[in-house]
């Protein structure tokens, strides 16, 4: 009898908890980037896959709907990777758009596009020579955890098309190729207002 009662208040407060979240609403939200960028091609050294490091992101997002809902996002995010000795590191703003579907309780899952519109790219203090776009797209997808106001997210992003860099180093000998398709974790925490 015991183990029932719990169990139904543990709905209980399952229930309140999700239509304490649900419906339309704006906030901010931050977190951190684990990420790395594409390949990296110098005088014939060439190297596949950087090593990830970490990155962070903030911005605000809008939410619209409970069950089924639709969450529009504008979010300044700062990356970087490591080529051998190089550092290549990137500054852009995200805007996702996700529809996701509520699961169960707090639990959601949410996938969608986002456009990437690239501020600035540097390859250890160097600027870029020569950019391909300055507007790149990629793909969401992740699961959130809302509890009241507070929300969690995880989600993996990936750029959905290749980015080419052009850096000239050493007093202009040397030409840096970077095809930069971004890979990123990202992980949120967010604040309904």
């Amino acid at each position: 009898m015991t183990k029932l009662i719990v169990l139904l208040f543990g709905i209980l407060c399952t229930i309140h908890v999700s239509s304490a979240q649900s419906g339309t609403g704006f906030g901010l939200k931050g977190g951190l980037n684990y990420s790395s960028n594409g390949s990296y091609e110098s005088l014939g050294k060439y190297i596949e896959h950087p090593d990830h490091n970490a990155g962070f992101h903030l911005g605000v997002f809008g939410k619209f709907g409970s069950l089924i809902y639709l969450k529009t996002e504008v979010i300044y995010t700062q990356t970087s990777s490591t080529y051998d000795q190089d550092t290549f590191s990137v500054k852009k703003v995200d805007t996702p758009a996700l529809i996701g579907v509520q699961i169960i309780g707090p639990f959601s899952i949410f996938a969608g596009p986002t456009l990437q519109y690239i501020i600035d790219t540097k390859l250890d203090n160097i600027s870029a020579e020569d950019r391909s776009e300055d507007i790149t797209t990629g793909l969401n997808f992740g699961i959130a955890f809302n509890f009241s106001r507070i929300g969690i997210d995880l989600r993996y992003e990936r750029g959905l098309e290749d980015y080419e860099l052009l850096y000239l180093t050493n007093s202009g000998l040397d030409v840096v190729t970077i095809n930069s398709r971004p890979e990123q974790l990202i992980l949120s925490v967010s604040l309904k207002l």
